[in-house]
């Protein structure tokens, strides 16, 4: 849903994404994203890069290795705090 959610405030997309929580409950999903909002929430992340898996766990579990999931994170929470002075 990254995509099709990129262009919404945070308002909507927020209600999206609520919308969509209640629809796959007690489901098996698979989420293929780049926003870390998206997947935070994932019972198990698994984190890929040039096609092999370097982190999977729960997000609490893998941020507290400090590596690609932690920076992503790091990187998208700045990123949504800056703004034009």
């Amino acid at each position: 849903m990254d995509e099709a959610t990129a262009s919404l405030d945070v308002e909507n997309e927020t209600m999206i994404q609520e919308s969509l929580s209640r629809l796959i409950e007690n489901k098996t999903v698979m989420i293929i994203a780049h926003r870390m909002r998206t997947v935070m929430g994932a019972d198990k992340i698994v984190v890929l890069s040039e096609g092999t898996v370097v982190e999977q766990g729960s997000s609490d579990m893998i941020l507290k290795k400090d590596g690609i999931y932690a920076r992503m994170l790091k990187l998208q929470t700045q990123s949504q705090n800056w703004a034009m002075e």
